[in-house]
């Protein structure tokens, strides 16, 4: 079974939002990139909340996510896992992210959300135990964006979403 391994962040220091997904499926590590699956709904949702062009290349993307002041990245650093599948992750084999050096770095912090129900489970399992101060955080978990998550459609996940954006600090 592969061993697998994240991304770095993508962040600022003026980072006010945290979007944390579990670990990229094969499709974002095969092309190095957070949520390259053609069918995620990840991107699409972020560029039409943000009222960007669904086209831009990654890059775009990213910058896009930087200049709204949104962080993203995963709760998980390695793990084994045989498919994309979060139900797939071998608990015993998970080693988070450095969460406490993370947040000690990006003071302005202040919402978390989180891509699906293993994003938060782990999390809060692994993660938040461990933090020292977390009553300047609220957490919110939010529909998949993940394909395998087709039980919403793309405008009710999209209207799930809309939080991010919506409960910008002033």
């Amino acid at each position: 079974m592969p061993y697998i391994h994240s991304f770095a962040p993508i962040a600022t220091s003026a980072a006010h939002t945290l979007i944390l997904g579990s670990m990229p499926g094969k499709a974002s590590l095969l092309a190095g990139q957070y949520y390259a699956h053609p069918q995620n709904a990840f991107w699409k949702i972020i560029t039409t909340l943000l009222g960007a062009e669904e086209t831009l290349c990654y890059e775009d993307k990213t910058r896009l996510l930087i200049s709204h002041d949104i962080a993203l990245w995963d709760v998980l650093k390695s793990c084994t896992r045989e498919s994309s599948l979060d139900s797939d992750i071998v608990e015993s084999s998970i080693v988070t992210n450095d969460f406490e050096t993370f947040l000690k770095d990006h003071p302005q912090i202040e919402s978390i959300y989180f891509n699906g129900a293993k994003a938060e489970q782990a999390f809060r399992k692994y993660v938040l135990p461990g933090l020292s101060a977390t009553e300047r955080f609220s957490l919110q978990r939010l529909p998949s964006t993940s394909p395998a998550h087709a039980s919403l459609s793309f405008h009710k996940k999209r209207d799930a979403w809309s939080v991010i954006y919506s409960r910008r600090p002033s």
